[in-house]
């Protein structure tokens, strides 16, 4: 069985993390990527697990030598997905993950045009808005942020492969599943023995 790479993103507060945690539990199987960093780690972070930390002339070296799929700078600090973990999970065929951001999924389109692109939509933006003010982690002047962000996002979904609106957990567990297994989880379709 020959690998491949899934992109999947969506706006800050949709819930893509819930989403794969719950795939993850069912198929622990898949290769979920690990970005480089350039900002310092945090408490608890572990790297090659979290994020591979690097200084940033070692990272600008990646980007000049090509062996970055992504990468963006966010708050003064570099991010970017490494290709080589990538090349070398894809060719012991696993299914690849990664989770980034808009910007770098329009950048792997153009690195790695064969990956299938997955966006998360929610219900509605005043849902988002709600899920984002329930966390209780942001001020209003960064939750403003995030939503005007996550506007712009929205508009650029149909420049995916798929889209999963993100309204009920379990409907959107089983549509990511059918996507990266490419038949439903719970259900078998009754035409797939069909006689032509």
């Amino acid at each position: 069985m020959s690998g491949r790479v899934v992109v999947f993103t969506g706006p800050s507060g949709v819930g893509k993390g819930t989403l794969l945690r719950a795939v993850l539990a069912d198929h622990p199987g898949i290769y979920l990527s690990i970005s480089a960093t350039t900002r310092n780690p945090r408490a608890g972070e572990v790297e090659g697990q979290h994020y591979y930390f690097m200084d940033a002339a070692g990272f600008q070296d990646l980007v000049k030598r090509n062996e970055l799929l992504e990468w963006a700078e966010f708050a003064g600090n570099c991010y970017g997905t490494l290709r080589q973990p990538i090349q070398e999970q894809v060719n012991q065929g696993k299914l690849v993950i990664l989770e980034i951001e808009l910007e770098g999924a329009r950048q792997v389109r153009k690195t790695l045009p064969e990956a299938y692109q997955i966006f998360v939509l929610p219900p509605s933006i005043e849902e988002l808005e709600n899920r984002i003010r329930a966390r209780g982690q942001d001020e209003e002047s960064a939750i403003q942020k995030r939503l005007a962000k996550a506007s712009i996002e929205i508009g650029a979904a149909n420049e995916f492969d798929l889209q999963i609106t993100n309204d009920d957990l379990d409907t959107a567990v089983e549509q990511l599943k059918e996507a990266l297994f490419g038949q439903s989880q719970t259900t078998e379709t009754p035409l797939a023995n069909a006689a032509p």
